[in-house]
């Protein structure tokens, strides 16, 4: 594939570009642009991913910038915390970098939040660089800016937006990817074409076989198309005041699953079943209709996301949700159909609408 680069701005001005390429080829590259010759440059990684890209990202950077060091942590959301985030930023003092130097994310959604966040915030700011090398993080949390990490066991708790200097998607990484971490990001990605596109949604329906074998091409132009909603959406509304919001679409009732679930299923997987929630009471209230309602379901259906767990009370769902960052003055921000492409914020939404879509969601 030819490389595709998107220009993201932030008030007006150009803030960094997305770079989509089908190796680490054009890595070095890009980052000398930043002027990596003159800094400290520690890239931030968890253990299986380290295993797998560690090496050829470091060989790419070696000489490149004045001095490189590795930061490893364990893998998994169990790490998205601030002991991590503590044990970084000891490293970095450790080793002297200040504020001129730089992070690099390198890694799925976890790495980029928790890397993000201690760049924000280890000496006012520092710069970074997001390589995303899932699914999930390509077309989603590495763009726009938001970092953060959990707190206790509520998600996303504490944070921060702060824009990285760059973002280098390597789609050859997805190859590594499981079928479940894959098939993870793809909820994000039928998200995208459900809120804010529907020729994207059509077209994601059409190749949904080609996208399901992970061909180079399908997936290059499936990343691209993600990318550019988010890059509109998060250019519009850098600080979720108000469109930014309807990304939103299908978290509020999967993060709750996300929590109650003890992170055993992927936020990509919540997330699917959150959005199948939301569209149920989107067409409860006649926004869609069936047909379009059945043809969402089967789409997801196609990708083998995981059905509601039958163990959950319905109850501690709905009551997991007023614990949501999206609640404003006791109301819930939640993202609806208005129709397939077009999502609204409804303030309206009611418990016992909730109640009423995870029941029929439960006689599935």
């Amino acid at each position: 594939m030819t490389e595709k680069r998107l220009e993201v701005k932030a008030e007006g001005k150009r803030a960094y570009d997305i770079v989509i390429a089908d190796s680490f080829d054009l890595l070095a590259a890009e980052m000398e642009k930043l002027d990596i010759e003159k800094r400290k440059v520690c890239i931030v990684t968890e253990e299986n991913v380290g295993s797998i890209f560690g090496e050829e990202v470091k060989d790419r950077l070696k000489g490149k910038c004045r001095i490189l060091e590795t930061f490893v942590f364990p893998e998994g959301e169990d790490s998205k915390n601030l002991e991590t985030v503590n044990q970084l930023y000891s490293f970095l003092i450790e080793h002297e970098f200040d504020r001129k130097d730089m992070l690099v994310a390198l890694g799925g959604g976890v790495t980029g939040d928790l890397t993000g966040f201690a760049a924000a915030t280890y000496l006012r700011g520092i710069d970074f660089v997001q390589v995303p090398t899932s699914l999930l993080a390509q077309v989603d949390s590495s763009i726009g800016g938001k970092t953060g990490v959990d707190y206790q066991s509520y998600k996303n708790m504490i944070g921060a937006f702060y824009m990285p200097k760059l973002v280098y998607i390597n789609i050859g990484t997805l190859t590594s990817l499981s079928e479940r971490q894959y098939h993870s990001g793809l909820g994000e990605v039928i998200k995208h074409g459900l809120i804010r596109d529907k020729a994207y949604y059509q077209w994601i329906k059409e190749h949904k076989e080609e996208l399901a074998e992970r061909k180079p091409e399908a997936m290059a132009e499936m990343v691209e198309g993600s990318c550019r909603i988010k890059r509109a959406v998060v250019e519009e509304d850098p600080k979720e005041k108000g469109i930014r919001a309807l990304l939103n679409f299908g978290h509020t009732l999967g993060h709750s699953l996300e929590k109650l679930m003890s992170f055993s299923l992927t936020h990509g997987e919540c997330v699917a079943i959150g959005t199948l929630l939301a569209t149920g009471i989107s067409r409860s209230r006649r926004y869609i209709n069936e047909e379009e309602y059945r043809e969402i379901r089967e789409l997801y259906s196609y990708f083998n996301f995981p059905q509601l767990p039958s163990s959950l009370d319905m109850r501690d769902v709905i009551k997991e949700t007023h614990h949501d960052k999206k609640m404003e003055h006791g109301q819930i921000n939640f993202v609806l159909l208005d129709k397939i492409g077009e999502a609204a914020i409804h303030r309206d939404v009611t418990e016992e609408e909730m109640a009423q879509a995870l029941s029929q969601e439960a006689s599935v």
